[in-house]
């Protein structure tokens, strides 16, 4: 069985370094400055050019310097402003031994997913990393999951999950045929999720744990 995981929200909290380096941004490119940096969260998840469009009206080309600014600090600095989640690295530990097999599938660039998981150490657990690509190509959570297929030419769908925290993950599991389990521990509601489809939720690691392992003989 395949797990595809989603990265910020789901296996690390990094909203430190996000909502900095969106804040950042916002000052350079637009002149805008946000006192409470908590009110950024909803750029955790969605593409970024799409989120400068949406939450601060941003035209195309206004968005495409925001990104470009925003990763210039969060290659840096950003990147390192994260924790991992209570018992996520016990959960991958235990699903690891067990015969799973482990993926990343996140819209952050691939290149800055690499390195976050190799510095908090858990690059190892996982088949492949995938996210998306810097230049665009690769963006949504649909076109990285049609990456992840595109690199595993075994994954069976009908015995894979994409687990995450926003709707992005369920709609982009769900484009793909692919159940899409929703954790209630990042920054998606669990409104947010059972709207857009999700086949479970799970309050904490431990609970989602224990559901994949009764699933593996299933």
């Amino acid at each position: 069985m395949y797990l595809l995981f989603d990265l910020d929200g789901t296996l690390t909290d990094s909203q430190l370094g996000i909502t900095r380096s969106v804040d950042h941004a916002l000052t350079t490119v637009m002149n805008i400055k946000t006192e409470d940096l908590s009110t950024l969260t909803d750029y955790i998840g969605p593409p970024l050019i799409e989120s400068f469009q949406k939450f601060h009206n941003a035209d195309l080309e206004t968005s495409r310097k925001c990104v470009k600014t925003y990763r210039e600090r969060y290659e840096k600095i950003g990147l390192l402003e994260l924790e991992v989640y209570k018992g996520i690295k016990e959960m991958l530990e235990i699903l690891h031994k067990a015969g799973f097999k482990l993926v990343v599938a996140t819209s952050k660039p691939e290149v800055f997913a690499r390195q976050i998981l190799k510095n908090v150490n858990l690059a190892h657990y996982f088949e492949t990393i995938c996210g998306a690509t810097l230049d665009g190509k690769i963006d949504t959570k649909d076109e990285v999951i049609a990456e992840v297929l595109n690199r595993i030419t075994d994954l069976d769908k009908d015995n894979c999950f994409m687990i995450g925290d926003r709707k992005h993950d369920i709609e982009g599991a769900k484009k793909h045929n692919i159940k899409g389990i929703g954790v209630l521990w990042g920054f998606g509601t669990k409104k947010e999720l059972e709207n857009a489809g999700a086949y479970k939720l799970f309050e904490n690691p431990e609970e989602l744990t224990n559901w994949i392992i009764s699933k593996k003989d299933c």
